[in-house]
C-alpha cells in the first residue's frame, strides 16, 4: 500500500522517520513516501493532496497528511487538541486521511467522492500525527465501520485561493493557482510578473522549454490533474530556464499573491 506522507516537520526531520515507524506498525503492508511541506502551509499540502489523490495511483493508494497550524481557535487549549481528522474518498480511488486545516481539503473539495470526520480524537499529545492519528489512518484503510463519523458539507470547506504560489519545486519553479486557458494565453507575449516587490519580465509560453536559456517563462507546468466532467486542469508555473525563479523573486513565501501587467 503506498502511503504518502504530506507534513510540515522539515525535510529529513526526525518526525518522518517516527510518523513512519507508527504507520507501519499499524499498516505493515505501507510504502510510505514523505512529502515535506513548508510550515504550516496548508496551501501546499492541499496542492500535493490534489497532485498525487487526482492523477492516477495504485490501488490502495493512501494519503495521510498532517499541517495543523492549530488556528481555528486562538485561545489556549487544553489537551493540545487542533483541527479535527477528515477523510476523503477521490474519484481515483485515493483515500485522503488529515487534519481539517486551511486549505488542505479545498483542492479536492470539489471531485471528492465522500467526506466524513474520522472517528478519532482531536487532542491527547502535541505529536497527533505520531500518537493518536495512525491507528485511527489505519482503522479507514482496513475499512473498519467504526472508523467513521458524521458527513461533512464540502460546500463550507475553503475554496483554494486564486493567483497564488502554491509549491516551489527543486528547481525552484513557482507553481501557482494561475489556472491555463488556453483560449486567453498569447504565446510569445512579454508581461511583467510581479511577486511581493519583485517583479520581472516574463515571456507567455504554452510549454515552459519555449524560452531561451536565462529568460523567464510564464506558462503551463507539470502540475495539474483530471476533472469529473471529462477537462483537465493545470497550473501556470514561473520558470527561469537555466536559473531558479524562487530566488529571482526573492524566495517568497507560499501563499504570495502573483499578479501580471
Amino acid at each position: 500500500m503506498l502511503v504518502h506522507i504530506i507534513a510540515d516537520y522539515g525535510t529529513g526531520d526526525l518526525a518522518f522517520a517516527e510518523v513512519v515507524q507508527r504507520i507501519k506498525l499499524h499498516l505493515p503492508d505501507a510504502e510510505p513516501v514523505p512529502v515535506p511541506v513548508p510550515p504550516f502551509s496548508t496551501v501546499a499540502a492541499g496542492f500535493c493532496i490534489a497532485q498525487l489523490g487526482l492523477n492516477a495511483a495504485p490501488p490502495g493508494t493512501l494519503i495521510y497528511h498532517n499541517v495543523a497550524p492549530r488556528q481555528d481557535d486562538h485561545e489556549a487549549r487544553l489537551g493540545n487538541a487542533g483541527e479535527r481528522l477528515a477523510y476523503a474518498r477521490l474519484p481515483t480511488g485515493v483515500r485522503v486521511i488529515g487534519v481539517n486545516s486551511g486549505y488542505a481539503f479545498s483542492f479536492i473539495k470539489d471531485v471528492a467522492e465522500k467526506f466524513r470526520w474520522a472517528a478519532s480524537p482531536a487532542e491527547g499529545s502535541q505529536f497527533r500525527s505520531r500518537d493518536v492519528f495512525p491507528q485511527a489512518a489505519a482503522a479507514i484503510a482496513l475499512g473498519l465501520p467504526s472508523a467513521l463519523g458524521d458527513e461533512i458539507d464540502a460546500r463550507a470547506l475553503a475554496p483554494p485561493p486564486s493567483s497564488v504560489i502554491a509549491y516551489v519545486d527543486g528547481y525552484g519553479n513557482l507553481k501557482t493557482t494561475i489556472a491555463y486557458d488556453t483560449k486567453k494565453v498569447r504565446p510569445g507575449k512579454r508581461i511583467r510578473v510581479r511577486v511581493n516587490d519583485h517583479e520581472h519580465e516574463a515571456t507567455v509560453s504554452d510549454g515552459a522549454f519555449a524560452v531561451r536559456h536565462g529568460e523567464l517563462a510564464f506558462a503551463p507546468g507539470s502540475s495539474g490533474w483530471p476533472m469529473p466532467h471529462g477537462d483537465a486542469v493545470r497550473w501556470i508555473e514561473i520558470f527561469l530556464r537555466g536559473g531558479n525563479a524562487w530566488d529571482l523573486f526573492g524566495r517568497p513565501a507560499i501563499g504570495s499573491f502573483v499578479s501580471t501587467a
